[in-house]
């Protein structure tokens, strides 16, 4: 193979590309994670407008357009922007409206009867002898109402000083308005030109590209999209459905907080595999402070309701529409859970069947290569 200065220009820039990421990679890394703050209210505008563009679209296709109203159709795109938008806050307010009232409450009653539960525990070990006279008589000593409404007076007075607290939560919350007042107008204005941005990027990606790596390129994103599109549509009709049935059997077995806990479940359930667990812990949680023997058969409904929804509705909703077996969903969820937490988890399931669906599909073709040679 003869060398070209073309190819020692390319090993060249390439060592010297790699010796300054060595050198200066923390200040590469600073650099990055200052670009990225920059850059975040357009990265969570695009997140928006992908998830608003899913509803959208149904809206759209929906959209009957009169030809003897033209004017119709200038309305269809801003319309059903506008109720794509109305109907995920109206979403976020129900479950808000559901879910806060509740939990404030029960953390009240929680308090209140803390008191008492804690002197019925120094009474119980005093009575089982688990702990000797001088410690049982400190512990019976304690106010224990006196100590509680200490740790509230400690927790809501805040540490450290006031003025600084306030300013910097002030800071904090108008920084999170500006950020969600940006990544809104960025999310309306990608809606708004989507098929002209579409075909601008198009448009670049053919003339700065080569051909094999442009529809490599385009190959992935169509996956990519289409993944995540059924990801997101399934789960969220999952999540409903489980939802649905958790307060429908609740109802029927005359448990507390059918209505509230039922969406808590939906809501956790956005979270494959592991988030309906998530909200059956918050739910009993909740009942136990009506109930304890409650709290015990809404785990034992909600085990078995899950037993049915994942060998049953699961697998149809999500499952088939995604094609990803079983087994590499949980490994999905397991690993993008250690490495991200619960954004890992959400992300990790339409990533793993990104990459199956590309070694399928490479397999596939090069076997039918080898078929066709032999």
């Amino acid at each position: 193979m003869k060398l070209t200065w073309k190819d020692c220009l390319k090993v060249g820039v390439s060592v010297f590309v790699l010796y300054l990421a060595i050198h200066y990679w923390q200040s590469a890394a600073n650099f990055v994670a200052t670009l990225f703050g920059a850059a975040l209210p357009l990265i969570v505008g695009g997140i928006v407008a992908y998830l608003v563009n899913i509803l959208m679209d149904n809206y759209e296709r929906r959209w009957k357009d009169n030809p003897k109203k033209p004017w119709l159709g200038k309305l269809r795109r801003p319309v059903c922007m506008l109720l794509a938008f109305l109907t995920l806050v109206a979403i976020v307010v129900f479950i808000c409206v559901l879910i806060i009232p509740q939990l404030g409450e029960c953390f009240g009653v929680i308090l209140a009867e803390l008191p008492g539960f804690m002197e019925d525990a120094v009474a119980l070990a005093q009575d089982w002898n688990l702990f000797t006279p001088e410690v049982l008589a400190s512990l019976e000593s304690i106010d224990w109402n006196a100590q509680i409404s200490k740790l509230l007076g400690f927790v809501t007075s805040g540490i450290g000083d006031v003025v600084g607290v306030v300013v910097s939560a002030v800071s904090s919350i108008f920084s999170f308005l500006v950020t969600a007042l940006l990544s809104i107008i960025f999310a309306i204005y990608l809606l708004s030109g989507k098929e002209q941005l579409a075909a601008q990027a198009d448009r670049l990606a053919k003339r700065y590209l080569p051909n094999s790596i442009y529809s490599k390129l385009c190959y992935f994103l169509n996956i990519l999209d289409d993944c995540f599109h059924r990801y997101i549509v399934g789960q969220c009709t999952e999540a409903l459905i489980l939802g649905g049935l958790c307060s429908i059997g609740m109802a029927i077995l005359g448990l507390p907080y059918a209505l509230m806990v039922g969406a808590l479940v939906a809501f956790t359930a956005l979270i494959p595999v592991a988030g309906a667990y998530i909200g059956a812990g918050v739910g009993a949680f909740m009942i136990l402070t009506v109930d304890p023997i409650q709290a015990v058969i809404f785990l034992v409904f909600l085990v078995v309701l899950q037993q049915l929804e994942g060998n049953l509705i699961y697998p149809k909703v999500v499952g088939s529409s995604m094609g990803l077996p079983g087994i590499w969903v949980l490994a999905a969820v397991t690993i993008g859970g250690g490495l991200a937490g619960i954004v890992g988890m959400l992300l990790g399931v339409p990533l793993a069947a990104v990459a199956y669906r590309i070694i399928k599909d490479d397999v596939v073709k090069h076997g039918k290569l080898n078929r066709t040679e032999e």
